[in-house]
């Protein structure tokens, strides 16, 4: 995806206003629209997350502290890092009332879905002012 946007190419999701979940879901239980569907570590992420803010994401969310770019574009273009508790997968795929494969099927768990979840469960660990919650983080002024 980050490719595509590199050289200009259409993506088969709108970016503007966008939640992105770093989540590789396992399959989903009869009468489940998800199986357990707990934070990665984002911190995989962090090359490519000022490009996806940048493009219009709104908020991204994962476990674990990321990178000072991160928080310097979270700042740059107003939008936020969201924090779930790692490994309670199985609790927060309980606020997930639908799953739809969007792109990337082939992908497997790691296709883009589009999650319709009720009460999602977040912390915020950076705000769009550059602040987090995260001891010792350094200052970005």
């Amino acid at each position: 995806m980050i490719s595509a946007l590199e050289v200009g190419q259409g993506i088969p999701i709108e970016l503007e206003e966008a939640v992105i979940y770093y989540c590789g879901p396992t399959p989903a239980p009869p009468g489940r629209p998800i199986g357990a569907a707990g934070p990665t570590t984002s911190a995989r992420m962090d090359a490519f997350a000022p490009q996806l803010y940048e493009a219009g994401v709104a908020a991204t969310i994962g476990k674990g502290q990321r990178a000072i770019e991160v928080r310097q574009a979270c700042r740059t273009y107003g939008c936020l890092y969201l924090v779930a508790t790692g490994g309670a997968g199985a609790l927060l795929s309980s606020f997930i009332t639908d799953a739809e494969v969007v792109a990337y099927a082939d992908l497997g768990p790691e296709a883009i879905r589009k999650l319709t979840v009720v009460g999602f469960p977040v912390l915020v660990g950076y705000d769009m002012h550059g602040g987090s919650i995260f001891p010792g983080d350094q200052d970005l002024d």
